[in-house]
């Protein structure tokens, strides 16, 4: 048996949307159920987004810690923004989001892995980039705001972040997720068998 997700849609037989906000929305379906029966599911549509787990030539991981009032925690996350387009390259997103938040650039990127973080209450997908061979970028750094304005920058090292996560310390799923990936892939077939940063994402597909 071959594990792997597969496409797949129910019939929605009404749709409402009664929330729009800045970047998100909710909407409502309709859904027949695999017994005929119809019954409603309220979720949050995303745009997307990229999150990228920027490793430093002494086994450091670029981490910010911010505050996230949903869940009322300041909390170490890796650098990720949303797909501000419809259509964007993920990779030019997640080079955009390396710089604004960290000042850094890289040379060399891969996919680590593409996950929903909620899919039972909303659409949103995420690719996880690894980027290695980092350098300062040129120029003055971008000008922050709001909850951005007193994030805090440290470089830690991947096996303080494995440790962190299995001991319950650290909960950004994109965090979570990229560590462990990184890990498994050390202990797999190696960071230089990881997917090119241009690998096709049916999520959210894009044009090259």
């Amino acid at each position: 048996m071959q594990v792997q997700d597969t496409p797949e849609e129910w019939q929605v037989v009404a749709t409402a949307t009664p929330f729009k906000g800045n970047k998100t929305s909710v909407r409502t379906d309709d859904v027949v159920m695999p017994d005929g029966s119809v019954h409603r599911r309220d979720y949050q549509v995303h745009p997307g987004s990229v999150a990228v787990l920027a490793l430093d030539e002494e086994d450091r991981v670029v981490v910010l810690r911010q505050y996230r009032h949903p869940v009322r925690q300041r909390l170490w996350e890796i650098p990720a923004g949303l797909l501000d387009v419809p259509g964007e390259n993920p990779l030019h997103a997640a080079q955009r989001e390396l710089y604004e938040e960290a000042h850094v650039k890289a040379e060399d990127w891969r996919v680590l892995a593409d996950v929903y973080t909620t899919p039972g209450g909303c659409d949103e997908a995420v690719r996880i980039f690894l980027a290695r061979d980092l350098a300062e970028a040129e120029g003055e750094r971008f000008e922050v705001a709001e909850e951005e304005a007193d994030m805090e920058l440290a470089r830690v090292p991947v096996g303080e972040l494995v440790r962190g996560v299995l001991a319950g310390e650290l909960h950004n799923n994109c965090l979570v997720v990229g560590v462990l990936a990184l890990t498994a892939a050390r202990g797999g077939d190696g960071l230089d068998a990881l997917r090119p940063a241009t690998a096709p994402w049916p999520a959210r597909p894009f044009e090259a």
